[in-house]
């Protein structure tokens, strides 16, 4: 019988990361193709054999060819039990990948091999940073043209700010790529282009192995004894401490596309990153091994399945064992619930769970219960830090274009606000509902998810403002002066705060002069 403390030790949970088409989908596809999850990559079974990722479901993502929101994936691989969460690499949906890096205990991040680090990598790494998360870097699409591997790794080691350490290295890229010798298992895999099954792998002793020279040819194995010989020199030995404080990066190269370098990043990925760590709430710090049961929503997602109106909150389990049908309680409204239909995720197929342990993401049907950042306990009164919400930088008025459906859209408004896609504020002077968002794609995906999922259409109107920021102050008086003078530029949020929305930075710096009492805060954790 399975104890709690094994069940912890045996779970992997963890997001892959990057910038928009560094082939992280792809990667995540062939993760849970080795996973035994999906028998053929890419193929979503409809009436016409659609191929489109599996994690990508919502239908705005399959015609835009991105992520926009976070799926979760679960499946067993060897002994393991791992947990992925793949998130949208877009930039106007990074507070969704910041939210989500709150619930994983490591990342891989994904680099394309001819472009290298880029900006939306930069910050993500700076997340993780923060919180001092193992990373693991995969270098993808070898069989392009791209950038020497040395010049690479200087380039990883600048920008993400980490040592690292190649444990695959390639054999030549692009048109002449031959396959990876993998450092960290010493053995060779050839590459045939193949993207539904697995290369052939050589068996060797060590890089000096006469078979290498066979199967690569002989400059080309040379090339690699001298490419090992340089690593050694350069790089520190693999230290696995190093790794799970964050400090030490791990490289591997391959393929995605044609499921190649993706078993040796598995098999090794399993075996050194960690399994779920204790996590700090505002009380106390919450141990994974503890018997009481313990939990946050880290994520809303409305309309899971179109033909019933359902949010789903995802819940991360942070210590004990869930199980169904128990009385858990909610700490922000004090009541105790039940749940009859937890279930556990497959991209969007998924299954009713009777258990679930540390580490593991469980989505609860959500009837408007559930806000971001909710606690679950079995009955400790603890809260786990609050998930921010940055100030929005794009603002749009959101008008009803169809009078006879305006509950719908008022419906509608609510759910995508509680997943967390945008901000909603209302003018304190003109009662009008203003919409924030971090990126103009956002715009795009409420309006067209209003109108598919609700029936409900909407226009915008422009509106130009600089930033919205929360405002409070210990003095009254003060408050009450500011709102007064600004009167014409005061809204709420949906939790009934001050927002003062400053029309341009010299109005905000001029406020932020004129009233020493009042502080300005530019994300809503405070």
């Amino acid at each position: 019988m399975a104890t709690l403390n094994d069940e912890i030790r045996r779970r992997r949970t963890f997001a892959i990361i990057s910038h928009p088409d560094a082939g992280k989908t792809t990667l995540t596809e062939k993760l849970l193709l080795f996973g035994g999850a999906i028998h053929i990559a890419g193929a979503v079974k409809s009436n016409k054999i659609k191929k489109t990722a599996t994690s990508d479901w919502m239908d705005i993502e399959k015609q835009r060819g991105i992520s926009v929101a976070t799926s979760v994936m679960g499946f067993d691989y060897g002994d393991y039990k791992i947990n992925i969460l793949d998130t949208p690499g877009h930039q106007d949906f990074a507070e969704d990948t910041y939210r989500t890096l709150t619930a994983v205990d490591s990342v891989i991040i994904v680099v394309d091999v001819a472009k290298g680090v880029e900006q939306q990598t930069r910050r993500l790494m700076e997340v993780c940073r923060m919180r001092n998360t193992p990373v693991i870097i995969f270098v993808n699409k070898l069989d392009r043209e791209g950038r020497d591997p040395f010049e690479i790794l200087d380039e990883l080691e600048a920008e993400l700010k980490i040592g690292v350490r190649p444990l695959s290295w390639p054999i030549n890229i692009g048109a002449k790529f031959k396959g990876v010798y993998n450092i960290y298992e010493h053995s060779l895999d050839l590459f045939t282009p193949n993207k539904q099954r697995v290369s052939e792998r050589v068996e060797i002793d060590d890089v000096n192995d006469p078979r290498v020279d066979e199967a690569v040819g002989e400059v080309d194995a040379a090339k690699l004894r001298d490419d090992l010989e340089l690593i050694e020199g350069v790089y520190p030995e693999f230290d696995k401490e190093q790794y799970l404080q964050g400090k030490l990066a791990p490289v591997f190269f391959g393929s995605a596309l044609n499921t190649f370098g993706v078993k040796e990043l598995l098999d090794c990925f399993v075996e050194i990153a960690p399994s779920p760590k204790p996590v700090q709430a505002e009380e106390r710090e919450i141990r994974p091994e503890e018997d009481a049961f313990s939990g946050f929503v880290f994520k809303i997602h409305a309309n899971m399945d179109p033909n019933h109106r359902s949010c789903i909150a995802f819940v991360k389990i942070c210590s004990g064992k869930f199980e169904r049908n128990v009385g858990y309680k909610h700490i922000r409204s004090g009541k105790v619930m039940k749940f009859a239909a937890p279930t556990a995720f497959m991209a969007q197929k998924k299954s009713i769970v009777d258990e679930a342990y540390p580490g593991d993401i469980v989505g609860i049907p959500d009837t408007g219960n559930f806000k971001i950042g909710d606690t679950l306990t079995s009955g400790e009164e603890i809260h786990f830090k609050g998930l921010p919400s940055f100030s929005p930088e794009m603002f749009k008025y959101i008008e009803n274009t169809d009078p006879m459906k305006s509950k719908q859209l008022e419906k509608g408004i609510q759910q995508l606000m509680d997943e967390g896609v945008a901000q909603l504020f209302i003018n304190q002077f003109n009662g009008r509902k203003l919409i924030g968002t971090v990126g103009q794609l956002q715009f795009e995906v409420i309006q067209y998810r209003l109108l598919h999922e609700y029936g409900a259409q909407c226009r915008w109107e422009p509106i130009s403002l600089y930033k919205a920021c929360w405002i409070e102050s210990d003095d009254a008086e003060a408050l009450a002066a500011f709102k007064k003078r600004k009167h014409q530029f005061m809204a709420v949020d949906r939790e009934g705060r001050d927002v003062f929305l400053a029309d341009s930075s010299y109005v905000l710096t001029m406020a932020q002069q004129d009233f020493p009492a009042i502080r300005f805060h530019f994300s809503s954790e405070f």
